[in-house]
């Protein structure tokens, strides 16, 4: 019979290294075909090296079986006590996380309390001024007799600057503008209202809000 390097090792269950060994060493032999070696085995020597690997296999002693490391207490109390201090340490840092966000909310809340004390102390203010300039209408009438509540015209005006609102006519004094200039912004107010949200206008006159709008483009005296 013949085989190549591969099928040798394969059969007879040792490396090719060991083969390629018995080759050079003229241990064996073989034939070359077409760049390809053969190893020549005559069927009474495959049978005897078959029988020697059976006997070989029936004489070499059994393994002894792995030995289990034996499970003390004392093994198994230092087991309990590293993951008792895993634990303990876990609880910890979220300890330590719950605490900080506790802190931060109060924090947040109190911030946003001052925050809103503030928009209504600011309120409120403008609140009484308003109360104030309709009382002091009021306590002008010296009769009993029932009168419509008339404020004048500064009055309302003053009130309106009070909510957070200027007029746009005044606004434009403090600006210094030449008359040509102040015209083309009137005349912007003017084409724009109805159609800009911003502008706003009262008894004939336009008001300016600038806590809620930016009027950059319609203030600008050059365009």
């Amino acid at each position: 019979m013949r085989f190549t390097v591969n099928e040798y090792s394969e059969h007879f269950k040792i490396s090719k290294e060991m083969v390629y060994a018995k080759l050079r060493q003229k241990q064996l032999n073989y034939i070359m075909e077409e760049g390809v070696t053969y190893i020549i085995v005559p069927q009474h020597a495959e049978e005897k090296t078959t029988q020697e690997r059976v006997v070989a296999e029936q004489e070499k002693p059994p393994s002894a079986p792995p030995v289990k490391p034996k499970t003390t207490v004392g093994t198994i109390i230092a087991l309990y006590q590293r993951e008792n201090q895993h634990l303990k340490q876990r609880i910890r840092e979220l300890e330590t996380k719950i605490d900080k966000l506790i802190d931060d909310k109060e924090q947040m809340l109190i911030g946003e309390r001052n925050r809103i004390e503030q928009i209504y102390s600011t309120k409120d203010e403008q609140l009484k001024t308003i109360l104030n300039l309709v009382n002091t209408k009021l306590m002008l009438s010296q009769d009993h007799t029932v009168h419509d509540v008339d404020i004048s015209e500064e009055a309302k005006e003053e009130i309106i600057e009070h909510q957070g609102f200027i007029e746009l006519k005044k606004y434009l004094k403090t600006l210094e503008l030449d008359s040509r200039q102040r015209k083309r912004i009137k005349k912007r107010f003017a084409s724009a209202y109805g159609n800009d949200s911003r502008v706003l206008q009262q008894n004939g006159a336009f008001y300016l809000d600038f806590d809620r709008f930016d009027y950059s483009d319609l203030l600008d005296p050059g365009v």
